[in-house]
């Protein structure tokens, strides 16, 4: 049986931060270091444990999240390596509630970029431990002096270096544990300066230490753990290391750091796990404790087609074996756990058990989900995680098999990657008869393209989601239609009078029978209302449904022996459409309420290009980190493809979500050109 003493030999990291900061590279540099591979892969061939996917191979960048561990010095590391790009943060941020600490990962050349602010911000909501990693200390003109001052402008003064560079960049010199100050000194600062800033941050958090180093000067750094795990909890010392993934420099220092600084599961913030539902859920504590019943969370699913689906699981109390029984949720059957896997990339690794601060996987049970939590005791049916804040899928596409009969392994297909990833969505739109597919961006659809027609073999096509556009109309009016057809037998006949009238936005249809006198009879009624049904399904003005009207039918006339009911179909359906033209029709649109969030100084170009897309700003929000959030409302169709619009803007830092509001007329001159363009397909036809 494991001891506690096993789970403090137990560190836990989310590599996180922008793409081409060197963090698949940095996972194999520790890897080698570690002596858990034999020689580092590379991301340009194509040969990293992390990155094994062939679309992440041709791509040369990490599209997914994925885990490695080794053992260095009788501690256990379990690493998520987490893509960079914005539109996979689905990915990135799962990866946040597996482990104890954020590693955000910076690329010295190219600075403190957006995605690493983000993440930063985001695991600080997550109160996880947070250090950052500097790596590429060795690229061409780097200021590394510059880019901490910049770190700390941009993240605060705790950010503190740990280690230093040295001969440009080609070691690292330790600042908390050296007290010697042998060897070369560092490209920038002191040893003993960063020591003195580093010991000071941390005994600020004990008045015991405090004390000592006031009388004493200094105190030894191997007596301040307990201080410095606090210091990390509550944010108030980030670390930061100097490190050079591609010749190694500062690797075995960061391992250092891993196991002697970064936290054990014991000493880290406890998940945040709620018992119950909405407001009444209260806020429970998982026992770092093998002993104790099981709870475990599946942070990420994934679906192979030879293998089947797999959970990835981050135990946080009691132990997980082949032969536990393990409910999903308040599921009330358990099943059993047949394999138990630790992952090296794609290769797997069979293990007897898994206690609090494993990542472990569980294959081939068809109930997991991502976010599920797993148990062993009745009582833990309601427990569930605080949930994440993922972006909203907005960018849409429609899609469809190419070929006829594969519609529902298309549907079948698409519901499994949704399942991988919780910013992807999967809708079907009755009001234009499409399934559209959601994600964060072009690149993130890109990705789901590929992988539908790469590895599931599934030819699709799409093109832009239809704009449910409607039709209504301003004023009352008549119409009228007489439908008679001779054949040379029994011939067709039918007549009749309405009137239509507008109701108000979003009431929908009405239908009156006023006919006195038997002009139409009681059984045709029924096909007059199918026919003006039909008029407003097929639409008037520009084939978009008609909404929001009244119609009384006053009169009409039959026929005793040619009278049908498709002749009434017929009448009722045209004279709604002349009744249609005559009451000064409007082509409808569907209107959006956006909130869109960007940096501020962004703000003037963002409500400038919103006025251009007829857009109305309703107001602002200061937020987190110096961004702000635009809530305006702007028709749907103006909107098409604006994520790339707002990149555009904001230099990849923007993002937006939207809400269907309502229904307003579109401009005379949109009309205009909707209503010639259904004209040209009526032609055709």
């Amino acid at each position: 049986m494991a001891t506690h003493r096993d789970i403090a030999a137990r560190r836990t990291l989310a590599l996180v931060g922008p793409s081409a900061a060197g963090k698949t590279s940095l996972v194999e540099a520790l890897l080698w270091k570690a002596g858990a591979i034999g020689a580092p892969g590379s991301v340009e061939r194509g040969s990293t444990v992390s990155d094994y996917d062939p679309l992440e191979k041709r791509a040369l960048r990490s599209l997914s999240a994925s885990v490695v561990h080794f053992t260095h010095k009788d501690i256990t590391t379990h690493l998520v390596d987490t893509p960079g790009a914005p539109d996979f943060v689905g990915q990135s941020l799962p990866a946040l509630e597996a482990v104890e600490t954020a590693a955000i990962v910076i690329n010295a050349s190219a600075g403190i970029e957006p995605m690493a602010v983000r993440m930063m911000e985001w695991a600080r909501q997550r109160e996880r431990d947070r250090v950052i990693i500097v790596n590429k200390i060795d690229a061409q003109g780097v200021n590394l002096a510059n880019l901490l001052a910049q770190i700390q402008d941009t993240f605060g003064r705790e950010c503190l270096p740990v280690n230093l560079p040295s001969q440009k960049g080609e070691a690292v010199i330790d600042c908390f544990y050296n007290l010697s100050n042998d060897g070369p000194p560092p490209d920038f600062s002191s040893v003993d300066e960063a020591h003195r800033k580093l010991v000071e941050q941390v005994v600020e958090v004990d008045a015991a230490f405090v004390e000592r180093y006031l009388n004493d000067g200094d105190v030894d750094p191997r007596e301040l753990h307990a201080p410095l795990e606090q210091a990390l909890r509550e944010g108030h010392l980030i670390p930061v290391c100097f490190v050079s993934a591609r010749t190694g420099a500062g690797v075995p220092e960061l391992l250092d750091v891993i196991e002697k600084l970064l936290p054990d599961p014991t000493e880290s913030n406890p998940p945040a796990f709620l018992e119950g539902e909405g407001d009444a859920a209260r806020p429970i504590h998982a026992a770092v404790d093998p002993d104790k019943h099981v709870l475990a969370h599946v942070f990420k699913i994934t679906q192979d087609p030879y293998v089947g689906k797999m959970g990835l699981v981050r135990v946080h109390q009691g132990t997980i074996t082949k032969e536990s029984q393990l409910f999903v949720g308040d599921g009330r059957r358990a099943f059993k756990v047949g394999h138990l896997f630790m992952l090296q990339g794609k290769e797997v690794v069979e293990v007897p058990r898994a206690v609090p601060g494993d990542l472990c996987a569980i294959a081939k049970v068809e109930e997991l989900h991502f976010d599920a939590v797993l148990h062993d005791a009745a009582e833990d049916s309601h427990i569930h995680l605080k949930p994440l804040d993922f972006p909203y899928p907005v960018h849409g596409l429609a899609i469809e098999p190419k070929r006829r009969g594969d519609e529902q392994r298309l549907h079948d297909i698409l519901q499994k990657l949704v399942s991988e990833d919780p910013c992807l969505r999967l809708e079907h739109v009755a009001s234009t008869n499409e399934s559209v597919i959601y994600g964060l961006g072009e690149l993130h659809l890109k990705t789901l393209l590929d992988r539908l027609q790469e590895t599931h073999r599934c030819e699709v096509s799409t093109r832009p989601p239809r704009i449910a556009y409607r039709e209504s109309i301003s004023l009352a009016a008549e119409g009228h239609h007489r439908h008679k057809k001779q054949t040379g037998g029994a011939g067709q006949f039918g007549e009749v009078f309405l009137r239509i009238e507008p109701l108000p936005r979003g009431s929908g249809f009405q239908f009156s029978d006023e006919v006195k006198g038997g002009a139409i009879p009681n059984n045709f009624m029924p096909a007059v209302e199918k026919g003006v049904r039909l008029a407003m399904e097929q639409g008037v003005v520009a084939g978009y449904p008609v909404v929001d009207l009244k119609c009384i039918v006053y009169d009409g006339k039959h026929h005793t022996v040619d009278s049908k009911e498709i002749a009434f179909v017929t009448a009722g359906k045209k004279a709604l459409q002349a009744a249609v033209q005559a009451a000064r029709p409007v082509v409808l649109e569907p209107i959006v309420s956006v909130e869109i969030s960007a940096p501020e100084h962004f703000m003037g170009d963002i409500t400038g290009d919103l006025a251009s897309r007829r857009g109305q700003v309703s107001g602002t929000e200061s937020n987190s980190a110096g961004f702000l959030t635009v809530k305006a409302q702007a028709p749907l169709s103006e909107l098409a493809a604006y994520q790339s619009r707002l990149n555009s803007i904001t230099g990849g830092q923007g993002r937006y979500t939207i809400a269907f509001s309502h229904y307003e007329a579109v401009p005379p001159q949109v009309q205009q050109q909707l209503a010639s363009q259904y004209k040209i397909k009526e032609e055709e036809h």
